[in-house]
């Protein structure tokens, strides 16, 4: 009879992403080439292990101000309650009132990566988000505040010697616009930001699982994005 082992079957989801992170970096030249992989291998991870409810999509943000965030690597966004999913030219747009995270997917981490991450991250938390009141059978719910999209950087390694020491959280902000919650660099461990207001280094082995558990109890703590207002996307219909 077969012996399963949890703690095996956990090291095999890490061992799995970072042997295709690294041999992505070690076979493609060409650094656009070498980027989409990466970007394609954590986007087939969180498809595979997040629950349905979840999408993940290498998108741009667009708010019903038609504002409009930067390309980014990774967005997390509803897909139940979301009605509103554009795509052209197999580009995807995503309502900001969807959205629960985002990501940029780079090789290495090092100051000018992260710099650029919270560039881009800070430009989906910019953008206007409706809410609307939730009706249900014996009334109605306030309309829910929009809540804190979790933003960070995923990577195969670090520049800095130690990995992930004092460089690495001097270059990380405080600032909840340009803040990275919850980031992992596959071959040294993750790196978040708590409930105490402090980055916290968690320097391990299969650190692309500890960053997966991570984010999927984070994803829960968030529970359900607000209820969108179509009519606010709708007004853009009389705009010419």
């Amino acid at each position: 009879m077969t012996e399963w082992s949890l703690p095996h079957l956990l090291a095999s989801l890490h061992d799995e992403i970072e042997a295709k992170l690294g041999l992505a970096r070690k076979t493609l030249a060409h650094p656009t080439v070498k980027g989409d992989a990466s970007e394609g291998l954590w986007l087939e991870l969180l498809a595979t292990y997040l629950p349905e409810r979840y999408l993940a999509r290498r998108a741009h943000v667009v708010d019903s101000n038609g504002g409009f965030s930067e390309h980014i690597d990774v967005v997390i966004f509803d897909r139940q309650y979301s009605p509103l999913i554009f795509t052209m030219k197999e580009q995807y747009f995503i309502p900001a009132e969807s959205v629960y995270a985002a990501f940029e997917a780079k090789q290495a981490i090092n100051t000018p990566m992260i710099e650029y991450a919270q560039k881009k991250i800070a430009s989906v938390r910019a953008l206007h988000r409706t809410s609307l009141p939730i009706p249900y059978a014996e009334g109605t719910y306030k309309a829910k505040p929009p809540g804190h999209i979790l933003g960070g950087i995923l990577a195969l390694d670090s520049d800095w010697t130690p990995a992930l020491g004092g460089p690495l959280i001097r270059a990380l902000s405080l600032e909840s616009n340009k803040r990275l919650d919850l980031s992992c660099i596959a071959r040294h461990g993750i790196v978040a930001y708590d409930d105490a207001g402090k980055y916290t280094v968690d320097s391990r082995e299969k650190a692309a699982t500890a960053f997966l558990l991570e984010l999927i109890a984070r994803l829960q703590a968030m529970a359900t994005v607000p209820m969108i207002d179509t009519r606010a996307y709708a007004e853009w219909l009389t705009r010419e």
